[in-house]
């Protein structure tokens, strides 16, 4: 295993193509890591500190911010806006055909005009975002008392922050390895990782060892369990028929369709916390500057998405639901289908069209079943184990962990394919 990783490394280091990506990316996410240093005027450090502390909410939205929320830097917003503005457009396409056209049929040109429809609608959500999460956070005593112009600069600083990481990840996207928005929370996490530590050791009570110990052991068991079904899928026969053409023989060889348990990957969790966190910053917001009837359905919002239980429903519910809805946007049986009968392959037992599409599909509703319930029983355990422990890091710490193990395989998968791909 150690020489096959040293024969990999050996060739990505010797490859001038692939080295470039990996650099472009490593300095994509110290750019990224810069902004995320830069602090905007009028911040008060202590009352920060003190608002952030034991604060679901807010842990889980500094991580789509990579930790620039923690020190409310120009890229305090993250990628947040911009992903809502994609789940916005993506439950278009199961709404309006013109959208699902688009989408599936328009091939890239159509994705293309899809992500900048995504980039326009992120400016006005960033500026409501930026907006609502600057009001709340002068009311709380953590920003200095601002004039208008003041905060209106703020608001176009943390709007052009959350543009330039939107940027930042369409480039690794494009120029480097893997997905660039999830990379970007990657780093974010990790990020964090060093001081997460630091608080547990020096905070930590010795006779609370055997807990942190027994905390250790189901971390590695439930990442060998993210591993598994990850890399888990189901593969279905095809068999391509032979055709004739002159003196040559085409066709009569078999393969098979690869469909993973967990097709749609990390990408349920991403949408999950972004659809919990933009109404519950709404609330926050409406609380403190609505009149008596908007502050009440405001301050009923809150109080349930403060709930843990509750707010544990919701987003095991919103895992499950966005796992099925990831599946059916990126993967059409029908589609599929057609391709196979273009192709001259067909499914042993199964009659092409339909019969084919409907197989598929319903092979695909059971597995997403599977991936749908583990990915959201994954995302209930750091609240069981914050009630058993009672430590409060751990709810925001097994949603990173999802994340960040997701991302590294999802990256490695992507290194071997371009080895693989210069191999050939």
């Amino acid at each position: 295993m150690i020489e096959a990783f040293l024969n990999k490394l050996r060739l990505v280091l010797e490859d001038r193509g692939l080295r470039n990506r990996i650099l472009f990316v490593v300095g994509a996410l110290f750019l990224f890591r810069l902004g995320a240093s830069i602090p905007i005027p009028g911040v008060n450090v202590v009352a920060l500190e003190k608002f952030l502390s034991n604060n679901q909410f807010f842990g889980l939205l500094n991580i789509f911010s990579g930790g620039g929320l923690s020190n409310l830097s120009i890229m305090m917003l993250g990628v947040g806006p911009f992903i809502t503005a994609s789940i916005i457009f993506q439950l278009l396409t199961l709404i309006f055909p013109s959208f699902k056209q688009m989408y599936h049929e328009e091939g890239a040109a159509g994705r293309r005009k899809m992500a900048q429809y995504s980039r326009l609608l992120t400016v006005p959500l960033c500026f409501v975002q930026g907006f609502s999460l600057l009001v709340l956070l002068e009311r709380q005593g953590v920003l200095l008392p601002l004039t208008f112009f003041d905060q209106l600069l703020n608001v176009i600083v943390v709007t052009a922050g959350s543009m330039l990481l939107m940027w930042l990840g369409e480039l690794i996207t494009e120029y480097g390895i893997g997905n660039g928005v999830s990379l970007l929370i990657f780093a974010g996490i990790v990020s964090r990782l060093p001081e997460v530590v630091s608080q547990i050791w020096i905070t930590g009570d010795v006779s609370m060892a055997p807990m942190y110990l027994a905390f250790s052991v189901a971390a590695v068991l439930i990442l060998g369990a993210i591993v598994f079904i990850t890399e888990a899928e189901r593969p279905i026969p095809v068999t391509y028929a032979k055709r004739v053409r002159g003196m040559k023989v085409y066709g009569g060889t078999s393969t098979y369709l690869p469909i993973r348990v967990n097709n749609a990957g990390v990408m349920p969790i991403i949408f999950a916390i972004s659809i919990i966190l933009f109404p519950q910053m709404i609330a926050n917001f409406l609380s403190s500057t609505g009149g008596a009837s908007v502050k009440m359905v405001a301050d009923a919002v809150t109080a349930f998405l403060n709930n843990s239980w509750a707010y544990g429903i919701l987003y095991f519910f919103l895992v499950v639901v966005f796992t099925y809805f990831y599946s059916a946007v990126t993967f059409d049986p029908q589609a599929i289908s057609e391709n196979l009968q273009k192709n001259g392959a067909f499914i042993p037992g199964v009659r092409p069209g339909h019969s084919t599409a409907e197989y598929i599909g319903n092979i695909l509703t059971r597995l997403t079943l599977i991936g749908a319930l583990f990915l959201g029983v994954v995302a209930l355990l750091p609240i069981i184990l914050q009630h058993v422990t009672g430590l409060a890091s751990l709810a925001i710490g097994g949603t990173s962990l999802l994340i960040v193990v997701s991302v590294i395989i999802e990256f490695i998968k992507q290194i071997n394919a371009q080895i693989s791909m210069r191999e050939y």
